[in-house]
């Protein structure tokens, strides 16, 4: 097989890059043992620009800011191409603190994010329960974000894979062991487990955490520095359970811990999650679950009666700063669409423009530069091909 383009990776970021460059008249190929079932199947889908705003991440905040307002537009087409449901709606987050602490932290990224001009406001603790009641008696502030929206990873995963279908792309369900240099030095395509070579004009590197596996073995290139973090979520059912109603993300502190409860149509509840910094293991453990549990039914008690449907754990890819690599690596022919940590879902559809300006006007566009994954490079080993 040859092609122009080969994206390693084909959970939300490289089906996303695939069917962006596939629209730029290039044949691409798509490989990925198991398409879709890391992060993105564990996701909970917030398109959380507002609320994920953080101390010390304002590049970070503005890339989040500038998705989540192409998400509309990325997924109207994904929809009109595909016909499918992909649950993209405007639900606003709730935030609620459980006790003066939590409040004191509240207000601080309040004051943070009204400082970086977001939209967010802070409500009495009255007003959250007149909008959620399903919120416990034991709260101590909250802010009310309107304009954020969530999707279901899942269906949007499941659309882009029909959408790749449609246009020719070959998604190749195997494991890439390696990236093949040519004798010029470039990338120039990847080896299978099988030992089968893949040909290419250049590759697009978009496996998650394990993306720096691959790149350890080039020469030249300094470090892709992705790193698991091992997230456990919940999913409960509410379908049978007509007085349990949620109608908007709820996330909160409690004692100093995050959590969240997000709604979906037809009565699923995805809670979460963990942030562990260890191995891709996958195992979900007793502590795992009893952590998120006991944090969500403190701010909404009456999870209690709701079945517990799925429990999941995956590894995000972490970067040093939390922000993605985007962009060319240094490394002629090779380029990155890694390491988004929390926002991969977030991020998708920013991550697909940026490849596919790079690959039709030749350069990532500025407002992608924070995520230059040759920030991390002690040299940089030639430039943009």
């Amino acid at each position: 097989m040859s092609v122009d383009v080969a994206v390693v990776g084909c959970g939300i970021i490289g089906a996303a890059v695939a069917w962006r460059l596939s629209r730029l008249g290039l044949t691409v190929a798509c490989l990925d043992p198991a398409p879709g079932d890391g992060a993105t199947h564990a996701a909970a889908g917030m398109l959380a620009d507002v609320t994920e705003a953080d101390f010390g991440e304002d590049h970070l905040t503005a890339l989040n800011v500038a998705s989540a307002r192409a998400w509309p537009e990325f997924a109207a087409e994904l929809s009109d191409a595909t016909g499918a449901d992909l649950a993209f709606r405007r639900t606003g987050t709730l935030t609620v603190a459980y006790d003066s602490g939590d409040r004191q932290q509240l207000r601080r990224l309040l004051t943070l994010r009204r400082g970086l001009g977001l939209p967010v406001e802070e409500i009495a603790v009255d007003d959250a329960r007149r909008m959620e009641p399903l919120l416990g008696p034991r709260l101590a502030g909250a802010t009310w974000t309107a304009d954020e929206h969530q999707v279901d990873p899942r269906r949007v995963h499941a659309a882009l894979l029909a959408v790749l279908a449609d246009r020719g792309v070959a998604v190749v369900r195997r494991r890439v062991t390696e990236l093949s240099l040519t004798p010029s030095g470039e990338v120039g395509g990847v080896v299978d487990d099988r030992g089968t070579r893949h040909r290419a004009g250049s590759v697009v590197l978009a496996a998650g955490w394990a993306s720096r596996e691959l790149a350890r073995a080039l020469p030249g290139l300094a470090g892709v520095p992705t790193r698991p973090v091992k997230g456990q979520i919940l999913r409960l059912d509410a379908s049978g359970q007509p007085g349990f109603t949620l109608g908007r993300v709820v996330r909160g502190f409690v004692q100093a811990r995050a959590v969240y409860l997000v709604p979906r149509p037809g009565g699923e509840v995805v809670v979460g999650a963990t942030s562990e910094e260890q191995p891709d293991d996958r195992q979900v453990t007793a502590g795992g679950t009893f952590a998120v549990l006991r944090d969500a039914r403190a701010l909404v008690p009456g999870i209690d009666e709701l079945p517990l449907t799925e429990l999941t754990a995956r590894a995000r890819p972490g970067s040093p700063d939390n922000l993605p690599l985007i962009g060319d690596s240094g490394i002629p022919g090779l380029l990155l669409a890694t390491g988004h940590y929390r926002n991969g879902i977030l991020l998708a559809p920013l991550t697909a423009s940026a490849l596919a300006a790079r690959y039709g006007a030749g350069t990532v566009p500025e407002w992608a530069a924070a995520a230059d994954p040759r920030r991390f490079a002690a040299t940089v080993t030639g430039g943009p091909t």
